[in-house]
C-alpha cells in the first residue's frame, strides 16, 4: 500500500525548544517552510488549531494559492463555527487548492483550552457534538437538494450549499483520540484515524480498537491509520543521542524545569505519560523523555537515531498497517529538509520493495490456483 508523509505548516518559527522570532503569522516563513516540505518529498502539511493562534483556514488558503502540489490537512474545532458555515469554508478551500484538502476534526481534550473560545460542554458531550457536526458537513458537501436537520446540538431548515468541493464525493475526514468515545466517533466517521507515537504493541492494540469501532458502526471499510512522531536524526547514533539529550534539556529550560506538572485530561496524553513512566526506550528507536518533558503534550514521543535507524523504525509501524507517517522536528525548517532528504527516500524505497514482493506473492498464488483448477478438470 502507498505511504504518505505529513509535516507541519507552522506560521511562525517557534517550537518547544526555540523562542519564536517571527510574527505569529509570518507570510515569508509560512511559505518557506511549506516549500521546504514540497521540495523534499512530503505529501501534505498540517495547519494546527489553537485558541488565540492564527486562523488556520485563512492560512491554508494563503498557502494553497502559492503552491501547486502540497496537500493540506486543516485542523478544525466544531465549537468555533456552525457546521453549515464550516462546510462552505472547507468546500471553498478545496476549490482554492484544486482538491488538495483533508479536514481534521478536533473534539478537544482540555476543558480550559475549549473554554477560551466559549465551549463549556463536557468531554462526552463534545464527542457527541463532533459526530453530529461531521455528519452535517458531509451531507452539506454532497447534497444538491435542500435538507433539514434537528439533532442534540444543531437545528436548521432548508439548507443547501452553492459551493461544492473539487474532490468527489467529498474531501477526506481525519480524526484522532484514544478514549472509548473517540474510538466510537472516529471509527464511525473518519477516513483517517490519527494516533500519537506509542510502542509498537500498544499501537497495534489501538489499531484494533479503531477497526472494532468501525465494524460496530456498520462500516465495511476501516479508516486509514496515521501515527505521529518527533524525529531526532544525526549522521551517527552517538550524535543523534547527544542531540536528543540536548533537545530535552532545551524543552525543560523553555517550560521551566521546576514548574509543577498537572495530570492531562485527555486519554492520549495520559497514555504518553504512562508509557514514559514505564520506560525511556522502546522497540527500535522510540524515546519517551520528550513526551515526559512536555507533560504528554500532543505529538511528543521521539524517534532517535541515524536516518537509516529512524526509517526502519517507521517501517515497523508501516508493517502494522500505518500508511500515513506524521513527523515534526524541533527545528521546523531544518528538520523538515533533513527528514525529507535523508529519511523519506529510504522509507519509500523499502515500501516499494514490500509492495512488489506482495504483488509477486499474490500473482503466484493466483497462478497456483488456476493450475490446481486445471489439474482437477
Amino acid at each position: 500500500m502507498p505511504v504518505e508523509f505529513l509535516g507541519i505548516a507552522a506560521t511562525g518559527d517557534g517550537s518547544e525548544t526555540t523562542a519564536r522570532t517571527t510574527a505569529a503569522f509570518d507570510r515569508d516563513y509560512t511559505l518557506r517552510l511549506a516549500r521546504a516540505h514540497e521540495d523534499h518529498g512530503w505529501d501534505r502539511v498540517l495547519f494546527a488549531y489553537g485558541a488565540g493562534a492564527p486562523e488556520p483556514a485563512a492560512a491554508a488558503a494563503f498557502l494553497a494559492s502559492h503552491l501547486d502540489r502540497l496537500q493540506i490537512l486543516l485542523a478544525h474545532r466544531p465549537n468555533v463555527s456552525y457546521p453549515t458555515f464550516a462546510a462552505k469554508t472547507f468546500a471553498t478551500l478545496d476549490r482554492i487548492s484544486d482538491g488538495r484538502l483533508t479536514v481534521h476534526f478536533i473534539t478537544g481534550g482540555n476543558d480550559h483550552e475549549q473554554q477560551r473560545e466559549g465551549d463549556f460542554l463536557t468531554k462526552d458531550q463534545r464527542y457527541e457534538r463532533t459526530r453530529e457536526y461531521i455528519g452535517i458537513v458531509k451531507k452539506a458537501w454532497t447534497s444538491r437538494e435542500p435538507f433539514d436537520h434537528e439533532g442534540p446540538h444543531y437545528r436548521f431548515n432548508d439548507f443547501v450549499s452553492d459551493v461544492f468541493p473539487v474532490q468527489q464525493p467529498r474531501p477526506g475526514v481525519s480524526f484522532g483520540g484514544s478514549s472509548d468515545a473517540a474510538y466510537a466517533a472516529g471509527g464511525a466517521e473518519a477516513d483517517v484515524y490519527c494516533l500519537w507515537g506509542e510502542p509498537l504493541a500498544r499501537t497495534a492494540e489501538q489499531i484494533e480498537r479503531v477497526k472494532e469501532a468501525a465494524r460496530a458502526a456498520g462500516r465495511t471499510d476501516v479508516p486509514r491509520i496515521q501515527v505521529a512522531f518527533r524525529p531526532i536524526i544525526a549522521p551517527t547514533e552517538e550524535l543523534a543521542w547527544e542531540k536528543a539529550h540536548r533537545t530535552v534539556a532545551a524543552i525543560r529550560a523553555r517550560r521551566g524545569a521546576d514548574r509543577p506538572g498537572t495530570t492531562p485530561e485527555n486519554a492520549g496524553s495520559q497514555r504518553l505519560i504512562e508509557i514514559a513512566e514505564a520506560g525511556e526506550r522502546y522497540d527500535r528507536a522510540l524515546w519517551t523523555p520528550t513526551a515526559a518533558a512536555t507533560g504528554g503534550a500532543g505529538n511528543s514521543n521521539a524517534l532517535v537515531g541515524t536516518p537509516e535507524t529512524v526509517a526502519q523504525a517507521l517501517l515497523d509501524y508501516y508493517d502494522l498497517g500505518v500508511d500515513i507517517l506524521s513527523a515534526r522536528g524541533y527545528h521546523l525548517l531544518d528538520d523538515a529538509i533533513d527528514f525529507g532528504r535523508y529519511v523519506i527516500p529510504i522509507v519509500r524505497e523499502e515500501v516499494a520493495k514490500r509492495d512488489a514482493a506482495r504483488a509477486a506473492r499474490a500473482e503466484r498464488a493466483e497462478r497456483d490456483r488456476h493450475q490446481l483448477i486445471a489439474a482437477q478438470a
